[in-house]
C-alpha cells in the first residue's frame, strides 16, 4: 500500500522542475463576422464548495481550456494545420450559430499585449442553423 501512495505523490504534488521555463502562456481570443475580440475561454465568477469538490474529481471545461493553450503553444512555436484546426473547431463547437471565425493567440507581458499568430477567416457552422 505504501508503494502506491509513494507512485502517487508526484502526481499530486508536482514539482516546478518539471517546466523547463515559465512564460507567458498564450491567451486565445476569437472574433466572429468581424465584430470585436472575446476570450475563447473564462473562468466561473463564483464556485461553490460542492462544485469545487465535484471539479477536483471531474472538470471537462478546465480539460479543454488546457488542450487549447498546449495547442495555442505548439502554434507558436511550430505552426501545423492540425493545431490551428483543432484550436478553430473547439472555438466553434463551444460558441455555436454560424459566421466566419477568426481567431488569435496574445502573449500578455508587462510592456503590453502581443499578437503571435492571427488565423485566417473561415467560415464555420452550417447556413441553416
Amino acid at each position: 500500500m505504501l508503494r502506491l501512495v509513494l507512485l502517487y505523490l508526484p502526481a499530486l504534488f508536482p514539482s516546478w522542475r518539471f517546466f523547463m521555463e515559465v512564460g507567458p502562456s498564450p491567451r486565445v481570443e476569437y472574433r466572429v463576422d468581424g465584430g470585436p475580440w472575446r476570450a475563447a475561454t473564462g473562468r466561473p465568477l463564483r464556485v461553490g464548495p460542492g462544485a469545487m469538490l465535484r471539479r477536483l474529481f471531474w472538470n471537462p471545461d478546465w480539460n479543454e481550456t488546457l488542450f487549447l493553450v498546449s495547442c495555442a503553444e505548439r502554434l507558436v512555436e511550430e505552426p501545423t494545420p492540425h493545431s490551428v484546426e483543432e484550436i478553430r473547431a473547439r472555438i466553434a463547437r463551444r460558441i455555436g450559430g454560424a459566421g466566419v471565425l477568426e481567431f488569435r493567440l496574445v502573449f500578455h507581458v508587462r510592456d503590453g499585449a502581443s499578437v503571435e499568430f492571427q488565423s485566417a477567416p473561415l467560415a464555420f457552422g452550417a447556413p441553416g442553423r
